[in-house]
């Protein structure tokens, strides 16, 4: 499945119609059906009776009022607002409104918040429908219509009523989920075809309520062929990439990783490094740190190698050690560095110079992505598939921009870190967001709070490494880690609580995770 821009919605709707045929009043009366369908699902007219469906002047509006029609059909009692004289509506709206004259189903125009309030105490709604308006806004909500939504929102506090959003919530921005001034707070949100941005960018997220997806009757190849590249990251898109093992095999199969990580007081990192790489199935995994942690990785984890490094004064791995690390990375598949490294001048050289005469793939994450907004150029030159793993905070050393103005547009500032670094960058968070240079994108399907625990970002470095070690297209590696990562974290929010589990707990769910994919497949 493809998660979309307003735009690209727009232009395949624009595709669908007019290059394809399907008529435009089909597809509205297919959404607004969808829309009642869904309605009758969540909320039967045996417990919810009266409707009251606001419709703005655009193609919103129009699916308001064929959904208006259908549960006017089915019985429940209905009532049509409309927010704009009736000169304003064109079209397939004009059309709908047409059929609800003809069919006498009370509609009446409000232009005024004292009159709407009026409505409201006196027909006493149970569900609202809004259809004010669609996916397509872009400016900020004002005036009388901003008081219409204030006051539904009002509504639903004080007397319960269920909302029902048709296609987003209104005032919330499809692409980045930001809230347009002010937005309604809906229980249910009906989206047609394929979800939006905004369905799943907080806040949109907390807007949206239940998010159902109709399809209204978009031909399944021209989404594919039309559609933008970014792919939302679920099971489904899961089972298709991923390999299942058979037939003969052995450890030199499945690639060795090489994890440059930890220090003094940040011994943790490097460990949880390894055992993400270890989970997700790398054949062998070398940890290169500090002499003094060499014994202690060795006893805690006996399935890694380890590799002792010498180490300065503030107990980081010592510039010196550059020819050896060049060594190690010689027959290696993938370099994971960046875990509790440390950010001492000494390392920043070691790092830098490192990067400089190595040419493996790389995933650098937490020391080394601060250690990179120093010098971003480096990886213009740097001819392996490099992987970035942000979280905002990196993210907004990495770009010179605000953490608020990141979280405000997540994917076009993502999409600019791959761009700027020829990268594949992932920024982590709730429903994280991966963007290739050469146009690739996709959004995870999962919000576990529960990760949000100290160490889960070293696992999840480990975890990449791991795939690309085993010979997953890098961008395809750093989507599949995402999705074993967060439902490992599911997984456990099940088993022991909504949170409070730990980051060796999240790499010892991986396993159980492969399992549910690999039984899915067959």
């Amino acid at each position: 499945m493809k998660v979309l821009t307003a735009l690209e919605m727009q232009n395949l709707d624009k595709i669908v119609i007019q290059e394809i045929g399907i008529p435009a009043e089909v597809l509205m009366e297919r959404a607004g059906l969808g829309v009642a369908k869904n309605i009758f699902k969540y909320y039967p007219k045996e417990f919810y009776r009266k409707v009251l469906i606001i419709c703005g002047p655009g193609n919103n509006g129009g699916d308001g009022m064929v959904c208006a029609r259908h549960l006017w059909d089915k019985g429940y009692q209905v009532k049509v607002i409309l927010l704009s004289d009736k000169e304003k509506y064109k079209g397939e709206a004009l059309t709908n409104l047409k059929i609800l004259e003809k069919l006498d189903i009370p509609t009446e125009i409000i232009k005024d918040i004292t009159v709407f309030k009026k409505h409201l105490l006196t027909f006493s709604p149970e569900i609202i429908v809004d259809a004010i308006f669609g996916t397509g806004l872009k400016r900020l909500i004002e005036g009388f219509l901003a008081e219409i939504i204030q006051e539904i929102n009002i509504y639903k506090e004080k007397k319960g009523v269920k909302i029902v959003a048709v296609d987003i919530p209104s005032g919330i921005c499809s692409n980045t989920g930001q809230i347009l001034g002010v937005g309604v707070k809906a229980d249910l949100t009906v989206t047609f075809e394929l979800p939006k941005l905004g369905h799943y960018f907080y806040p949109g997220k907390e807007y949206a309520g239940n998010l159902e997806i109709v399809s209204i009757g978009f031909p399944k190849n021209v989404i594919e062929e039309k559609g933008p590249k970014r792919k939302f990251i679920d099971l489904e898109w899961v089972k298709k990439i991923f390999k299942p093992r058979k037939g003969y095999t052995h450890k030199g199969t499945f690639g060795h990783v090489l994890v440059l990580a930890g220090s003094k007081g940040k011994s943790g990192a490097g460990l949880l490094c390894a055992l993400g790489a270890l989970r997700g199935g790398a054949g062998l995994v070398t940890l290169a740190s500090t002499e003094s942690l060499q014994k202690i990785y060795a006893s805690i984890l006996p399935e890694i190698l380890t590799s002792g490094l010498e180490e300065n004064e503030k107990g980081e791995i010592a510039y010196t050690n550059l020819s050896k690390i060049i060594k190690l990375c010689q027959n290696k598949s993938v370099l994971v560095i960046g875990p509790g490294l440390g950010l001492s001048e000494e390392i920043k050289k070691l790092f830098f110079e490192l990067l400089s005469k190595i040419d493996i793939p790389v995933v650098i994450d937490a020391d080394g992505l601060t250690l990179l907004s120093e010098n971003l150029e480096i990886l213009k030159t740097y001819k392996a598939p490099k992987v970035l793993t942000p979280h905002p905070g990196e993210a907004e050393r990495l770009l010179k921009v605000s953490k608020k103005d990141i979280l405000k547009d997540r994917l076009t500032h993502t999409q600019k870190l791959a761009e700027l670094t020829d990268s594949i960058a992932l920024l982590k968070g709730p429903h994280s967001v991966i963007c290739s240079s050469d146009g690739r994108c996709g959004v995870s399907c999962i919000d576990e709070p529960g990760l949000s625990q100290g160490g889960t970002g070293d696992v999840l470095a480990g975890l990449i490494g791991a795939f690309i070690a085993q010979k997953y297209d890098p961008f395809e590696a750093t989507c599949l880690a995402v999705f074993l990562h967060g439902r490992a974290g599911i997984y456990l929010s099940k088993e022991k609580g909504p949170f409070g589990y730990t980051a060796t707990e999240v790499a010892n769910a991986v396993p159980a995770i492969l399992r549910e994919i690999q039984n899915d497949r067959s």
